[in-house]
Formats: structure tokens, C-alpha cells, sequence
């Protein structure tokens, strides 16, 4: 599914918990967050607003705790 990235909720150093809201997709007028999958720190953010991305991309990288 092709969405925009409508928010980036995280930067990189920052420190999430498991379920974190990281960014949020706009598509077909539906608001679609992408959470953290486990608990981490942020190392990269590959996303801004308004870009579009596609199913597979990868949008924030997380470093394990």
C-alpha cells in the first residue's frame, strides 16, 4: 500500500518503548501508525513529512535495548 508519512513522532538517540508510536502514514484519508515493534533506541530516521512510501520500506531503524 502506498501512504505519506504525515508525522515522525521520533528522532534519532531517542529512546522507545515497545508499541511507541514512530511515525504515522496517511492513506486514503486514514491516519496509520507504524509502532515499535520492541523496546529501543532510534539510530536513523529515513522518513520527513510528506514523503511517500511504499509497503517494505524502511522507515526508522531501532537499535535493541
Amino acid at each position: 500500500m502506498a501512504a505519506t508519512v504525515w508525522k515522525v513522532q521520533v528522532e534519532a538517540g531517542q529512546r522507545v518503548e515497545q508499541d511507541a508510536e514512530l511515525v504515522i502514514l496517511e492513506s486514503m484519508k486514514m491516519e496509520i501508525p507504524v509502532e515499535a515493534p520492541a523496546a529501543g533506541v532510534v539510530t536513523e530516521v529515513r522518513v520527513a513529512p510528506e514523503d511517500r512510501v511504499g509497503e517494505g520500506d524502511v522507515l526508522v531503524v531501532l537499535e535493541p535495548a
